[in-house]
């Protein structure tokens, strides 16, 4: 599993991220982003606990009981080994965190699933690599620019990276170019507006979108 899950990510580059969805939502919206092309999927844990740890896994729980091994499902925002096995009970197969937790690496990969912790300087990066990570999550992407990303991979050629935060459909291109291996999106696909509504033939249409940038 590990390996296809680090396969899909490099082929498909769009992780979408699912925050704070209503249990009764998550399927219909997961099932919209589906049928516009997605096949990577990460539900965040809310480090503010107003969700619960449990209600985020559920949620984790249900998605990949639907779709099996057509989208892989993940965790995001994962800052304690307790989340992670949480996750890897629930069925979700990679773990993202906004930091660079030894810990949190070292349990990720010991239960077999990829791991993706956020660093920024190259350090950072070259550190989470060490420990284990699968990719490194450059975060915020959007405030470092895609020359940032070209310069942090001239040394740094070995590290698959991906691009989080301020990730649209005008600038993946560019980050494509610089190296970038793979990005996370949330709003611009999860729309907040078109959830509400329950839109969803509208979020279909926006991952299509997305998609057909990476192409």
């Amino acid at each position: 599993m590990y390996s296809k899950v680090v396969e899909s990510i490099i082929e498909n580059k769009l992780i979408v991220i699912v925050r704070g969805v209503e249990k009764e939502k998550i399927l219909p919206l997961a099932q919209a982003m589906y049928d516009g092309g997605i096949r990577l999927l990460e539900v965040t844990y809310d480090a503010s606990k107003k969700i619960s740890d449990a209600e985020t896994a559920e949620n984790i729980r249900i998605l990949t009981e639907h779709f099996k091994d057509k989208m892989f499902i993940g965790a995001g925002t994962v800052l304690t080994e307790e989340q992670v096995e949480l996750t890897h009970k629930a069925g979700g197969c990679f773990i993202i965190s906004p930091n660079t937790d030894k810990t949190v690496i070292e349990k990720t990969r010991e239960l077999g699933m990829v791991s993706m912790p956020g660093a920024v300087t190259p350090t950072e990066i070259q550190l989470a690599h060490t420990l284990g990570a699968s990719f490194v999550k450059l975060f915020p992407a959007g405030d470092l620019g895609p020359g940032y990303v070209k310069a942090v991979k001239a040394p740094l050629s070995h590290i698959m990276l991906t691009a989080v935060g301020g990730i649209n459909d005008a600038n993946i291109p560019d980050y494509m170019k610089a190296g970038v291996s793979g990005f996370g999106v949330g709003t611009n696909i999860v729309d907040k507006k078109m959830l509400a509504a329950g839109d969803y033939d509208g979020i279909r249409e926006l991952a299509k979108r997305y998609v057909a940038v990476i192409g």
